[in-house]
């Protein structure tokens, strides 16, 4: 893995075993499994603590790696770069940008991260965003997981993208959330976008509220009652 460690950051997704054993198969070595933990900047926080050097592979949970990614062909992190992150296929929308995907990241600007409802965009220095997609984002695996993601997504995008994106970007990648009607679950995503730009109308006389969008126990209550429990497992 060219000097590269990895790590698959998961927390509920039902994909996940498999999705690691073939980040395995692709990345060509071992791929550290952080599962579980409670709290998303925790989480991330400790996959520093995890991996033996400096810059390492992040891939989260729900993360399916192209069987072409050549990592051999992967260059470190410049001096002052923080994180890179290649594009990721969203299977609802049918863009490709840097939503769920692929990460190279240094584990001293995870220990030094800040504070962002976009946990990543809290790092310290500069975070470049390759071109080429690595692979896709199968957050649409569940109802709740389809619903989770389109809320999550289109509730930070209507607060403002803490990344700096251009405004027409943002409108364009909540225009194609809402408008959607393709892929496993689409119905549950589109429904789940438009609650997440709802929720940041309502929250943007309570910023505090945006906490809520990295809490999983308050992001499932949610869902149940818009949706029922028979909708959270599919």
């Amino acid at each position: 893995m060219n000097g590269f460690d990895a790590v698959l950051l998961s927390y509920d997704e039902p994909m996940a075993t498999a999705l690691h054993t073939r980040l395995q198969r692709v990345l060509g070595g071992t791929v550290k499994r952080l599962h579980g933990v409670h709290g998303m900047r925790r989480a991330y926080r400790l996959c520093a603590e995890v991996v033996d050097h400096e810059q390492f592979f992040l891939a989260d949970g729900d993360f399916d790696i192209d069987p072409e990614f050549a990592p051999g062909t992967v260059t470190p992190l410049a001096e002052g770069i923080s994180m890179r992150v290649w594009r990721a296929t969203n299977p609802i929308t049918g863009l490709s940008y840097g939503y769920g995907g692929l990460k190279l990241i240094r584990r001293s600007a995870l220990r030094e991260m800040g504070q962002a409802v976009d946990v990543l965009a809290a790092l310290p220095g500069r975070i470049e965003f390759a071109q080429q997609t690595a692979g896709v984002t199968r957050f649409n695996q569940t109802p709740f997981h389809a619903w989770k993601a389109g809320f999550r997504e289109c509730a930070m995008l209507s607060r403002g993208s803490e990344y700096g994106m251009d405004d027409t970007d943002a409108r364009t990648r909540l225009q194609s959330w809402t408008d959607s009607r393709s892929g496993e679950y689409a119905s549950y995503a589109t429904a789940g976008a438009r609650d997440g730009i709802a929720f940041a109308h309502e929250a943007a006389r309570d910023t505090a509220r945006f906490d809520h969008l990295n809490d999983p126990d308050w992001l499932r209550a949610r869902f149940t009652t818009a949706h029922g429990d028979q909708a959270v497992s599919g």
